[in-house]
């Protein structure tokens, strides 16, 4: 089957990260595709010489994670632009192999044989690397790091997205995407002790939940009474963090950055240029916040 890929897709940047390390962490929030704005950034950072020697990622973030810490320069946004519209990564092909909406077992197995993952740099244990999952008996969030887990296990479980996916099991436990209780894994970055925190939004400031619990949930997840009082609060703890992290970055205590225009891909979205252009958003707004980044940073 012949794929429908970005037509840009050899202008995308590539090569590897330098091997200067900077102090802090940054924080990736999820959001399917909107992703794409994630690594937008990322890649800007690697091309900068920044980075972050802790990182911590949720849903599309804990994917997006993986080649910011391998230090591979275009690997995700390549995987993404190249894969979004072949069945076996997104579609019926990752349903039968993986019961979900994304085909780990095809990414970790096939796509990394076309675009190797450097291991070895990944598994450097000078940089942390942490992603949040659902514990569906407890409805809480869970962080799995780097180096004490099977990671391309937990970061499976931290994208499962719910509705649409089947529970991961982690020695026995069922876990769902960690935005059903988390949307931005910032508490972990907070409670590690960082001193600088850069925080990657996929939606405008802007941007609110309606509260709430929806219907599809509670008949879903009728048998997970923990769960469904966890995701009933999750919104609305989402609208109180974003305002928190807001007043957090006009205060000088962490960086926050964000679409600079309103973002128009959906959590499912196939439009190859939307995605793509959603790139070089990321992209373009963290070139133009390098200065007030590094001053941050006081580098």
């Amino acid at each position: 089957m012949e794929r429908k890929v970005y037509r840009h897709l050899d202008k995308l940047p590539s090569g590897r990260a330098g091997d200067t390390l900077t102090n802090g962490c940054i924080v990736l929030e999820g959001g399917g595709w909107k992703g794409l704005y994630t690594l937008g950034v990322l890649d800007c950072l690697m091309m900068n010489d920044i980075n972050f020697t802790s990182v911590v990622g949720c849903s599309a973030g804990a994917l997006s994670a993986i080649g910011y810490v391998s230090g591979q320069i275009g690997w995700g946004a390549r995987i993404d632009l190249t894969y979004r519209h072949d069945w076996n990564y997104c579609g019926i092909g990752a349903l039968l192999r993986d019961h979900g909406i994304t085909g780990f077992s095809y990414l970790f197995k096939q796509i990394i044989k076309e675009l190797p993952l450097d291991r070895k740099r990944l598994s450097d244990p000078s940089r942390r690397l942490a992603v949040s999952a659902t514990n569906m008996l407890t409805g809480k969030v869970e962080y799995f790091e780097k180096g004490r887990c099977n990671l391309s296990r937990a970061v499976q479980a931290s994208a499962t997205v719910p509705y649409v996916s089947m529970p991961v099991k982690i020695n026995g436990v069922p876990y769902l995407d960690g935005g059903c209780a988390e949307k931005i894994p910032f508490p972990w970055a907070e409670s590690s002790g960082e001193k600088k925190i850069v925080v990657v939004r996929t939606r405008e400031l802007s941007y609110r939940r309606e509260p709430g619990l929806s219907r599809a949930a509670r008949f879903m997840y009728r048998r997970y009474p923990e769960l469904l009082s966890s995701m009933e609060k999750t919104n609305g703890n989402f609208n109180s963090m974003v305002g928190m992290l807001e007043e957090k970055a006009l205060a000088g205590e962490i960086f926050l950055i964000a679409p600079s225009r309103p973002v128009t891909v959906t959590r499912f979205d196939g439009d190859m240029d939307k995605l793509g252009a959603l790139y070089l958003l990321g992209f373009s707004d963290m070139k133009s916040r390098l200065a007030e980044l590094r001053g941050y940073l006081g580098k």
